[in-house]
């Protein structure tokens, strides 16, 4: 048994590379998103595709999924394949103006699903509604993961399966997937694999921690926010081909971890200021904290006060947030 639409959304980006089609990326900024854009942009440079350009929405800017300025930013390459990788599965309205614009629209993706879906041409996520596939809690890594085996097939070399199997394990830790099943096996076999990796971050990180032990640290690191390009650090630094160039980027993000761990403890003294024993929920939120600091706040108070946690940001038109329960 296999995930619904999973053939066919590789059936078609073969189609894409053997008729020169462009192939462009959307996906989500967070580690599952990037890990899972990599592991697909590297499936088809091993086919002999080119992935034409790839888009990270800035979450403080554009907020969570598809955005119009992502759109109107890729516009310029169509007509075209466009994958979205972790997102796209609520965004009904988004997929509609990519179609106008010329787009072919795979979306893949692990969120819930509505009561419909958006109009794209393929929608692989294991969550809808009829899709029967019996494990539902993969993360978009995971499902790319089986996508990069259908591409690829005999080229799946073991060599490459390792590669892409650490990038799995990295983003299913972070996206907090149960470790069950085939999330526990998938994870555990990617982290043996981390010690001896080949690519430089993996490496550079080996110098400062003690791999795969400390995989925790090292994700808090990539989940970093710096945006080059509409290209956020985790991206840039797990792609980037030289050791050098890897250890001064791990630099100057363990720094700015810092600076995010300030902030995120002077948000929780705020916050716990508030908090009342007799109030079943923790709702806060405000205009000057930032995306990337609520997340890690909202973590920390849920399991602190075993309440369900909402810390959001204010926004000009609107509120975005993160919830724990």
């Amino acid at each position: 048994m296999e995930i619904k639409n999973l053939k066919e959304a590789a059936k078609r980006i073969l189609e894409a590379i053997q008729k020169n089609e462009k192939i462009l990326l959307y996906g989500d900024a967070d580690l599952d998103g990037v890990c899972s854009v990599i592991i697909l942009k590297e499936a088809i440079k091993n086919l002999g595709g080119k992935v034409e350009a790839i888009y990270f929405p800035d979450r403080e800017a554009e907020g969570y999924g598809i955005s119009e300025k992502g759109l109107n930013f890729l516009s310029k390459f169509s007509p075209a394949l466009l994958v979205s990788l972790d997102c796209g599965i609520s965004n009904f309205k988004e997929i509609e103006k990519a179609k106008s614009l010329g787009f072919s629209v795979i979306i893949i993706d692990h969120h819930e699903v509505l009561d419909e879906l958006p109009k794209a041409d393929i929608v692989v996520d294991p969550k809808q509604k009829d899709d029967n596939y019996p494990f539902k809690e993969l993360a978009t890594v995971g499902i790319v993961f089986k996508l990069a085996e259908k591409l690829l097939r005999e080229k799946m070399t073991n060599s490459l399966r390792k590669n892409f199997l650490e990038l799995v394990a990295l983003a299913t830790l972070a996206d907090m997937m149960p470790q069950v099943k085939e999330n526990k096996i998938l994870t555990e076999e990617g982290l043996e694999y981390l010690k001896n990796s080949w690519r430089p971050a993996f490496q550079a990180f080996s110098k400062i921690f003690d791999l795969p032990k400390e995989v925790t640290k090292i994700i808090s690191i990539l989940n970093v926010r710096d945006v080059e390009n509409n290209l956020p650090a985790s991206f840039r630094l797990l792609t980037e081909p030289d050791f050098r160039k890897a250890e001064e980027l791990i630099k100057r993000l363990i720094e700015k971890s810092k600076e995010r761990k300030r902030e995120v403890e002077k948000i929780l003294g705020m916050i716990e200021e508030k908090i009342k024993d007799d109030e079943k929920i923790i709702f806060e939120g405000s205009k000057d904290w930032s995306l990337s600091a609520i997340s890690i706040v909202a973590s920390q108070l849920c399991q602190k006060y075993q309440k369900p946690t909402f810390i959001y940001k204010i926004l000009e038109k609107e509120s975005q947030g993160t919830v724990r329960v």
